[in-house]
Order: C-alpha cells, then sequence, then structure tokens
C-alpha cells in the first residue's frame, strides 16, 4: 500500500500546473495591468482616501478608469491560464506534460510568498478602490460636471439654490440598496446615450422615476409642522424711464398641524390623515382634469374640470397619482426664471441701479432676444445695454458708466443662469408648479372650474391661502407700520 503524500508534496503538485500555465502572454499582460495600477494606486492613495476629486475628469481616471485596468488584470490572469491549457490539450499529451515543483526550489518559495503577498494586496487595493469609486459617483462632482454640456443647466441652477449644499444624491437617490442598483443601472444607459450624442434635448424633469417625497425631502423638511403664515414682499418694476416700483405684501398660509386640526396650504394638501389623488393627461402634469379629495374623516369627493373634455382613452392613459411635495414644489432645486421676474428680483437686490432710464425694459428686451449661443449672448448684451444708453442718454452713459457696466453683468448673469440654447433650454422650458404668476402652477386645480358633483368647486379664491394687505402699491403702509420703511 503506498504510504500518503506529504501536506507539502500535494501543495507543489497543485501548484506546479498554475505555474506553468500562466507563463503566457495573456496572464503576463494581466501581472503587468495590475501591477502599474497598484503602483498608480500608490501615488493616488491621497485622492482615494478623501474620495474625491477637483476635476471630474481626474476623478474618472482615478476612481473608473484605473480600477477597470486593475480588475482588467486580474480577469487577464485566470483567462491567459485556460487559454493555454486548452491549447496544450490540442496539442497531444507530450506537449501538456507539466513539470512537478519542489519543496527545496528556491523559486517556489519565492512563489509563494508573492502570491500570499499580493493577493492579500490585490483586496485591500480593490476593496479601497470599489468604496471610493461608489462615493464619487455619488459626488455632486461626478453628477453634474462629468458630462459638462448635458448637465451644465441643472448643475448651473443647483449651484445657485437653497439646496446647493445637498449631495444630489440626497434627493435623487436617498438611502437604500435598491434604489442605488437602480440608479446605477439608469446610469448605464445614460452613458451610452452621451457617448452615441442621442440623448434628449432639453432633458425632461424626472417626473415619473423620481423616489417618493417621503422618502427623501422629508428627511429634512415637515410638512405637518405647523408653520403658521409666512410673510412676503415682492416688488416688481414698471418699464417706464423711472422703473416704477409697485409692491405687493403677502402672507402665505402656509400653516400645517395644530391643536385644531390641519390648517393652511400644507395642512390640507399633506396631512398625512388627508389623501388627494389626481389624473394628468400630459406628461409633465400640468393639464389635470380629475381630483379625488378624501377628508381625514373619510368623506370622499370628486372633481372633474368643466373645461377640459378628455376622451375615455385619455382617461384610461393617464397618470393617476397620489399627491405629495414635488406636485407644487417641483423645481426645489432646479429652478429656472423668467426674464421679468430675474430682473425685477435684480434690481431689489440692487444688482441694477432702478435710477438708470428704463433699466427694466432693456433687460428684458436684451434676455428675450434669441441668440446662436451663449458667448455671442453674453457680448451682444453688454453692447446693447452700452449703445443703448451711449446713444439715447449720454449724460447718463458718462456719469452713470459703473451702473451701466454693472447692469451689463447682471443681465448676462441672468441669461447664462437661465438659458442654454446648446440644450434647448429657453426662459418657460420648466414649468415651476409653486405659485401661479408665470405658469398654471396652482390653477391647474384651483381654477374655478373643477367641479364635484354636488356643484362644488375646489377652491380659487385669493384668500384661501394667502392674505393680501398691499397689492403693487408703490410705498404700502403696512411696510411702513412694520417698520421696513418706504420702498425705493
Amino acid at each position: 500500500m503506498d504510504e500518503p503524500k506529504p501536506i507539502f508534496t500535494r501543495i507543489l503538485e497543485r501548484l506546479s500546473p498554475i505555474v506553468f500555465l500562466s507563463s503566457n502572454p495573456f496572464s503576463l499582460t494581466g501581472v503587468v495591468l495590475v501591477t502599474t495600477a497598484s503602483v498608480l494606486w500608490v501615488f493616488l492613495l491621497p485622492t482615494l482616501l478623501h474620495g474625491d476629486a477637483r476635476s471630474p475628469y481626474v476623478g474618472i481616471l482615478v476612481f473608473l478608469l484605473l480600477p477597470g485596468v486593475f480588475i482588467g488584470g486580474l480577469v487577464l490572469i485566470p483567462l491567459g491560464i485556460l487559454l493555454r491549457r486548452a491549447r496544450l490539450r490540442r496539442l497531444g499529451p507530450e506537449a501538456g506534460a507539466i513539470p512537478i515543483l519542489r519543496l527545496e526550489s528556491p523559486q517556489l518559495r519565492k512563489l509563494v510568498e508573492f502570491v500570499a503577498f499580493t493577493s492579500l494586496a490585490n483586496v485591500i487595493i480593490a476593496s479601497q478602490w470599489g468604496y471610493s469609486a461608489v462615493n464619487y459617483m455619488d459626488s455632486v462632482s461626478f453628477c453634474g460636471l462629468t458630462c459638462h454640456t448635458v448637465m451644465q443647466p441643472e448643475y448651473t441652477a443647483y449651484s445657485n439654490s437653497p439646496h446647493q449644499r445637498v449631495d444630489c444624491v440626497e434627493c435623487h437617490i436617498g438611502p437604500g440598496a435598491s434604489w442605488f442598483v437602480r440608479s446605477k443601472l439608469s446610469g448605464v444607459g445614460q452613458v451610452f446615450a452621451v457617448t452615441l450624442n442621442n440623448y434628449p434635448r432639453p432633458i425632461p424633469s424626472p417626473v415619473k422615476n423620481l423616489r417618493p417625497a417621503q422618502e427623501t425631502c422629508e428627511h429634512c423638511h415637515w410638512p405637518q409642522r405647523f408653520s403658521g403664515d409666512l410673510f412676503q414682499v415682492r416688488t416688481s418694476y414698471e418699464s417706464d424711464e423711472q422703473n416704477t416700483p409697485a409692491t405687493t405684501v403677502l402672507l402665505m398660509k402656509v400653516g400645517g398641524r395644530t391643536w385644531r386640526g390641519s390648517v393652511g396650504i400644507h395642512g390640507v394638501h399633506a396631512d398625512g390623515a388627508a389623501r388627494i389623488v389626481y389624473s394628468a393627461t400630459d406628461q409633465r402634469r400640468q393639464v389635470i382634469p380629475h381630483v379625488v379629495y378624501t377628508a381625514p374623516d373619510g368623506k370622499v369627493t370628486e372633481y372633474n374640470a368643466t373645461d377640459q373634455k378628455p376622451t375615455a382613452q385619455e382617461l384610461a392613459r393617464a397618470e393617476v397619482r397620489t399627491m405629495d411635495c414635488i406636485d407644487c414644489h417641483n423645481r426645489p432645486t432646479h429652478i429656472f426664471q423668467v426674464p421679468e421676474r430675474a430682473v425685477d428680483q435684480a434690481i431689489t437686490e440692487g444688482r441694477i441701479s432702478p435710477k438708470l432710464p428704463f433699466a427694466k425694459r432693456e433687460a428684458v428686451a436684451a434676455l428675450k432676444k434669441e441668440y446662436p449661443d451663449r458667448d455671442t449672448a453674453a457680448r451682444e448684451i453688454a453692447a446693447r445695454l452700452d449703445n443703448f444708453y451711449r446713444m439715447s442718454y449720454p449724460d447718463a452713459y458718462t456719469q452713470r458708466a459703473a451702473d451701466i457696466n454693472n447692469a451689463a453683468d447682471a443681465v448676462k448673469a441672468i441669461y447664462l443662469r437661465n438659458v442654454f440654447p446648446e440644450m434647448k433650454i429657453t426662459w418657460g422650458t420648466y414649468p415651476n408648479n409653486l405659485g401661479h404668476m408665470d405658469f398654471p402652477g396652482c390653477f391647474r386645480c384651483h381654477d374655478g372650474n373643477h367641479v364635484s358633483a354636488d356643484g362644488r368647486a375646489i377652491p380659487g379664491d385669493c384668500n384661501t391661502c394667502h392674505d393680501l394687505p398691499a397689492i403693487e402699491e408703490k410705498n404700502p403702509k403696512i411696510l411702513s407700520d412694520l417698520g421696513y420703511g418706504a420702498q425705493q
């Protein structure tokens, strides 16, 4: 009876094929790739440990391309072994004879040490790279700057929004593995779309595949919280020579939940005890012919639009949705302005001097003109304002040169923040449902035309949502009474 072989002998016999078969171009190339990526990993370790990169393109190299080289090298090593094994089998038994390693061989000792060390190093490198790559792909830099032309409009709006310090993934993905995986799978398709240059222009708002607000927005915002009335002062300016101001004072009845029950805008629309379900017949949820309101006491009321007559087929295809925060706050971060409102804000904030004759009119006219690209717009806006004051108001052109330059800079900034010809984004491309001045917004339902079977309409009276102590007054008395002083 043969004695059992010592354990080292058995190990040597198992390692012999690997050593022999790995001596092939594919495996050796894999070793070179893994080694190269590993060396670069050492030099880039500080960047990896921070999990971010200032340049998105450096980030792609550090977190995506180099890990691909590293993993590709690891794949090539066993692939080369399999290919050489198949080739030797085709050549016959003699060609496939594998020399057996001996325990006393120094090459064996070095091989074992090398395999052990590199295996441990590969595990550390791969795990570090994988963790860093996930963090990088969730960064604002990756989301907003990598695909510059595609995401420039949204990133620009985000950078000027109240949420500019909130990472994109907090709202677009949120917590949990399922939505993370879903977003990455969706990202693969987006990469191909950008590569093949067949992405839509403009990029449509993600109204259907956006995560529910309860799982994202409400991690920071609590709609049932009682907020009371929100005091707002809004000043607009006429298009006359004096840029005559007109100030409106509002008390927005935000409301919330109180000991008396739910009150105000949030109380009615966001109370957990009530429920609003609506049907939208268009992709952007701007046409709403049917609303179902379930009151906290369980009473159900259906409202149908009298001015809209959708067919049975349109109603069958309509999106039926339970209302949440995003139905009104549909642009909480990616806000695009309209020219008149943007210029009013610039004048109020002092970026455009109201003492420049016809400042409002000329600024809006410059913004509304069509330009082939953003660079041309920046040049022509400045030239237009300069020529207007130089030709029409030479005294103001001489005495208020600084104000004219500041106004030109402000108007250019408004245009560059809101209009992107390459992406076919212009004024009004993305409707904002918060309010009703520039887009239907609240009036999608609160228009007086959504009526129940017993003849009651969804309230559309101004005082339903806000009180108006002053409407387009030059110097509202209420502001003086409250210590705001005269409005300039």
